[in-house]
């Protein structure tokens, strides 16, 4: 199940790439390319038609360059698999919810109804087994009814919690990659819009800046996007490390508080 889980990640990361770039691309084509051109055009007929008048910014010439496009590409990208671990988190939140060993206050787990108990929880479907809280319970009532111990049992349940942790952790990874090379490509963005500049500077010695102060726009805009494009993505990103942390630190007391209290363990004489 583990393999098949990974699989199917593999594949929604990459649709969602895929779907990311045709969006994207098709909005650049149809919309915010145009209506830059059209902007930059209109603003050199009112400088020419006024030397002295202040051009306005556009959000379509801030957004308009191939960096500024990438970066918003891999922003939705990150978006998706955020979106994909946010939904999974909640559904297993949803599961914290629910009494799933039907234990009502006061009554004691044996070692030897340790299999009854499991029952309910095997019979959840595949997806909810799945789950951390279900492999906790589980795990822990499979070492308590073969050890008859319940410091056993309580390790168990902390050992999967920390292994799930950890697998969370892990899984961050190429969001965090996204969340680095946003600003990267934002840095290659203002290397070209100043390398571009350089390349004019013989033309604003003799009075022709446009060409110049175009390409120190690309090198700004490309700069700016990217820091506010890695600035979301960074926050979305904390707040699901925070939803995982948590998730992990409510399984841990639901079996303390649902399972490892109820725990007992006859005396020799209880059994003579």
């Amino acid at each position: 199940m583990k393999h098949q889980g990974i699989v199917s990640d593999l594949i929604y990361q990459v649709f969602a790439l895929i779907i990311s770039v045709i969006v994207v691309h098709a909005v650049y084509v149809a919309v915010i390319r145009p209506e830059a051109e059209s902007f930059i055009e209109q603003q050199a007929i009112l400088q020419e038609a006024d030397p002295e008048y202040v051009g306005e910014r556009s959000i379509y010439v801030v957004m308009r360059d191939f960096e500024q496009e990438t970066c918003i590409i891999l922003m939705l990208w990150a978006m998706s698999i955020i979106g994909l671990k946010v939904y999974r988190n909640r559904n297993e939140n949803r599961l914290l919810q629910r009494s799933l060993l039907n234990l009502s206050e006061g009554m004691s787990i044996l070692p030897e109804d340790a299999r009854d108990y499991a029952r309910p929880v095997q019979a959840l479907p595949t997806e909810e087994r799945e789950f951390l809280l279900p492999r906790a319970l589980l795990a822990a009532l499979q070492r308590f009814g073969s050890t008859r111990n319940i410091p056993d049992a309580a390790s168990v349940i902390k050992d999967i919690c920390s292994t799930e942790a950890e697998r969370l952790e892990s899984e961050l990874t190429i969001v965090r990659y996204i969340a680095w090379a946003i600003p990267s490509i934002g840095f290659l963005g203002t290397v070209r819009g100043i390398g571009e500049a350089l390349g004019q500077a013989h033309r604003a010695v003799s009075g022709d800046i446009v060409g110049v102060t175009m390409s120190l726009g690309v090198a700004f805009n490309s700069t700016f996007i990217a820091l506010v494009v890695s600035i979301l993505i960074m926050f979305m990103l904390y707040q699901l490390q925070l939803m995982q942390d948590r998730l992990v630190l409510d399984t841990q007391n639901y079996c303390d508080n649902y399972l490892i209290r109820h725990l007992q363990v006859p005396e020799k004489g209880d059994l003579e």
